[in-house]
């Protein structure tokens, strides 16, 4: 793995990303995440899992930069492969806990949806989906992902607006479930791991498998139905221009 850190601790994995300042989602990290859980799920000896990111960044979403220069096959390739890892996470039955040590936006905060628990670092984070005003269009598996925790018609409203919020909020909302310094999140997600494989594995799982199974049937869509009108949208020369305006921004940032 060259974009993520393993270790097996007292029963589960820690995984943790390393891709860049900001662990922005690449074909590779995409690639690598989906093996991981896929052996993972294989490996009796492992529990479950928790799943970290790196000082300031969780994950910082898509990699636009990368994503605006791909052809056409390599943009339909990752959203296939990003999207499978997105229904694999929520299929999974096994615990898995988001340690958010800060900035989870757009695909960061996806990750951290599928998860069964998620820890925030206190600060001047924000997260939460804003995919529309950077012109990427929502799809209905993305809107169910998000209502399932906040709601229907917060999640409505967060996502046409491409809203963001603070961890207090996106406690107070439920969007993650604890708020604590940055120095204890991955301390904190640790011993919410610990509780979840204290219980019987059967029992917690088959439970997880039963309230999550209508979102994992609404998460269950035809790529080419579902992700046509996206595909044929990224090439629209207004999403290519709101795009590039990302990405300009981005870039510069990156070389000051």
């Amino acid at each position: 793995m060259s974009q993520l850190i393993t270790e097996i601790r007292n029963g589960y994995l820690v995984v943790s990303m390393t891709r860049g300042k900001a662990n922005a989602l690449d074909q590779t990290l995409v690639d690598e995440l989906r093996e991981v859980f896929r052996l993972s799920l294989k490996d009796d000896e492992i529990k479950g899992m928790v799943l970290a990111g790196k000082e300031r960044f969780f994950s910082a979403g898509l990699d636009l930069i990368a994503l605006y220069d791909y052809d056409a096959a390599a943009v339909e390739e990752f959203w296939r492969s990003f999207m499978g890892l997105i229904q694999e996470m929520v299929a999974w039955p096994k615990p898995l806990v988001a340690a958010i040590s800060g900035h989870a936006p757009a695909g960061g905060c996806l990750l951290a949806l599928t998860a069964d628990y998620r820890v925030m670092a206190a600060g001047d984070f924000t997260i939460g989906l804003n995919e529309i005003p950077v012109g990427i269009m929502v799809p209905e598996a993305i809107f169910n992902l998000y209502r399932f925790w906040i709601g229907d018609n917060l999640a409505h409203t967060m996502l046409l607006e491409g809203k963001l919020v603070k961890p207090d909020k996106a406690l107070q909302i439920g969007l993650i479930h604890e708020v604590v310094e940055a120095s204890q999140v991955l301390i904190q997600a640790e011993r919410q791991m610990q509780r979840y494989i204290n219980y019987q594995s059967f029992t917690w799982q088959q439970s997880k498998i039963n309230i999550r199974r209508n979102l994992r049937q609404e998460m269950q869509m035809e790529f080419d139905v579902v992700f046509a009108p996206a595909l044929l949208h990224w090439w629209s020369p207004e999403t290519r221009a709101i795009v590039k305006a990302v990405v300009d921004t981005l870039r510069a940032r990156s070389s000051s």
